[in-house]
């Protein structure tokens, strides 16, 4: 990521129509606005709401993405102390953290309001018409009330948070006769594994540039960057595990992730992303952690069957909501 490293809001002029008595905001900047987003999830955030998304790990990742940080705004007290961030990343989801004792009155709706315009000026280049995303935990009744009370509506996905302890015996993996699992090799397999994403996922929406971006956080392993390949060499599934040593430090937990898990629909039912996952488990387990956790949508039904397969139990469940924007 270009990182610019310029200096906060000096200037009336800079800061856009989004301000009010008590608060001021501007669009992200470069690498020290990053790190102002980081600092204040890690100072807001109670230690088991780090890892929620986006986690420092995540706002490393999705911030390392131009059209990311085209649609980033930032907002300031009147020390010109950073107080909430808001983005719209590259799914159209609405993401947004602020400081509930020092930020100015009506900043949720000042973040809202940032959120549809962006999407506007999306749609004005598409040409699509897209709704605007939203989710909380499924227990955040402030948040619940708050997305409901702008007009966002709920829809029946939802989000699944699995655990998995590693103090479990891990089964030895198994594989159909010809398959077999190696690492990703180097950054010059991004496009296979965008290709095998997208079939696996049936999207269009993973790119290069965002997978390369999943590579270059500080806590990607490629040895824990997992493919099962074909007997002819396809690139069947692939499992990317990770350690946030950083989550790790502030939670007090030692736990890692086994996920996305993806397969290609001809490989399916094969046993690929259970002998995936009990590597992963493995891996991480070598790594010193107790604890594995990992995300799936709940409609991915092969995907949480294969997880419980493996000893994984839902731990949290997140909403999903979408507004219109006219």
């Amino acid at each position: 990521m270009k990182a610019e490293n310029q200096p906060k809001p000096k200037k009336r002029e800079d800061l856009g129509a989004y301000g009010n008595k008590t608060s001021e905001s501007r669009l992200f900047r470069g690498a020290q606005d990053l790190q102002f987003m980081i600092d204040l999830v890690l100072r807001v955030r109670p230690a088991r709401r780090i890892t929620d998304y986006p986690s420092p790990e995540d706002l490393r990742e999705v911030l390392s993405l131009a059209e990311v940080r085209r649609y980033t705004r930032l907002w300031f007290d009147a020390e010109e102390q950073p107080t909430g961030f808001a983005f719209v990343d590259q799914s159209n989801n609405l993401c947004f953290d602020f400081d509930r004792q020092r930020a100015g009155p009506g900043i949720e709706g000042e973040m809202v309001t940032w959120g549809e315009q962006c999407l506007r000026d999306r749609m004005a280049e598409g040409g699509n018409r897209i709704t605007l995303d939203a989710s909380c935990r499924e227990d955040d009744r402030e948040k619940v009330a708050f997305l409901e009370d702008c007009g966002f509506r709920r829809q029946n996905l939802r989000t699944l948070h699995l655990l998995r302890s590693l103090d479990q015996p891990i089964p030895e993996p198994r594989l159909p006769e010809g398959f077999s699992v190696r690492v990703v090799e180097g950054e010059h397999e991004a496009a296979a594994l965008v290709e095998l994403h997208r079939a696996a996922f049936g999207t269009e929406e993973m790119t290069v540039e965002e997978r390369l971006a999943m590579m270059r956080v500080p806590g990607y392993n490629r040895e824990m960057d997992l493919l099962v390949v074909a007997p002819d060499g396809r690139l069947a599934a692939y499992c990317l595990c990770s350690i946030s040593e950083e989550e790790n430090e502030r939670t007090g937990r030692k736990a890692g992730y086994t996920d996305p898990v993806a397969t290609r629909p001809e490989y399916r039912r094969l046993g690929l992303a259970k002998a995936l996952l009990l590597t992963g488990l493995r891996a991480l387990k070598a790594r010193g952690m107790d604890t594995a956790a990992l995300g799936t949508s709940s409609e991915n039904e092969s995907m949480l069957k294969a997880a419980e397969s493996v000893g994984f139990r839902i731990e949290s469940s997140w909403l999903w909501y979408a507004k219109v924007v006219e």
